[in-house]
């Protein structure tokens, strides 16, 4: 109950751009809590996560355990509601979802069944984070831009680097009617592909992302599924990870590998 009325207290009495910094570490304490580790002086937060799926096709970067996680990357146990306490606390600004326009004039029936578009796509725009990777292994710190670990099948490729935008997710009605934050209810944190409803936190922003059958992670790089990792969240590009935070990494591989 803390965790959902921290959350809702940032969302809805102080605007995203006005969260102030904390004079004790009362929130870095709670967030800590809860697997979202928050650095107000280096601008980034770091969630515990582990590998999800690394030979299926994605849709989602990050899940929580209720979430899409056939089909994403990342499994968090962190509620989204706190993630996001920890991202506002940043002083990140809501960008603005995909939009879908149709197409004028529309394309004919022959058009269609040659793969013309119906809508025209514009990608997320706005305020975000750059996203990470790292993780410990064999006594050595891997640390990776998130975009460096996902192939783009139609390039053969990786992800181009970009900033994701914030979308913040927002509050909906339940089955019983009860007001609840749709990335709690849902447990879809960040998406790869774009998703009209807007419901996650973070979302990718490349006109590819239009695409939902173009996403794989890349497994030469990535550690084995379930291994612990840290995702990273930064206000601007890092090249290495503070040192203070290596030591909170965890080892991803058993001993005996």
């Amino acid at each position: 109950m803390a965790h959902r009325f921290l959350s809702t207290l940032l969302l809805l009495v102080l605007p995203a751009a006005s969260v102030p910094a904390p004079e004790d570490d009362a929130l870095t304490r709670v967030l800590a809590e809860g697997g979202v580790h928050l650095d107000l002086e280096n601008e980034l937060c770091l969630v515990d996560a582990r590998v999800g799926v690394t030979n299926e096709l994605l849709e989602y970067l990050v899940v929580g355990p209720r979430g899409a996680a056939h089909e994403s990357m990342f499994v968090v146990e962190a509620m989204p509601s706190l993630v996001n306490a920890a991202l506002l606390a940043l002083g990140v600004e809501r960008g603005s979802n995909a939009k879908w326009s149709p197409v004028e004039p529309p394309p004919s029936q022959e058009e269609r069944r040659k793969g013309a578009p119906v809508y025209d796509v514009t990608p997320p725009s706005g305020d975000g984070f750059f996203l990470y990777i790292a993780w410990i292994e064999q006594g050595e710190l891997f640390f990776f831009r998130i975009e460096d670990v996902l192939t783009n099948l139609g390039t053969g490729t990786r992800m181009t680097r970009h900033r994701w935008v914030y979308l913040g997710s927002r509050f909906i009605e339940d089955e019983k009617g009860e007001e609840v934050f749709a990335a709690d209810l849902e447990q879809n944190l960040v998406n790869v592909s774009f998703f009209h409803e807007g419901h996650t936190l973070l979302t990718a922003a490349l006109p590819e992302c239009v695409e939902q059958t173009i996403w794989m992670a890349n497994p030469w790089i990535l550690p084995p599924r379930d291994a612990p990792v840290k995702l990273v969240f930064t206000r601007e590009p890092i090249r290495v990870l503070p040192e203070e935070w290596e030591a909170e990494l965890d080892e991803a591989l058993p001993e005996d590998e």
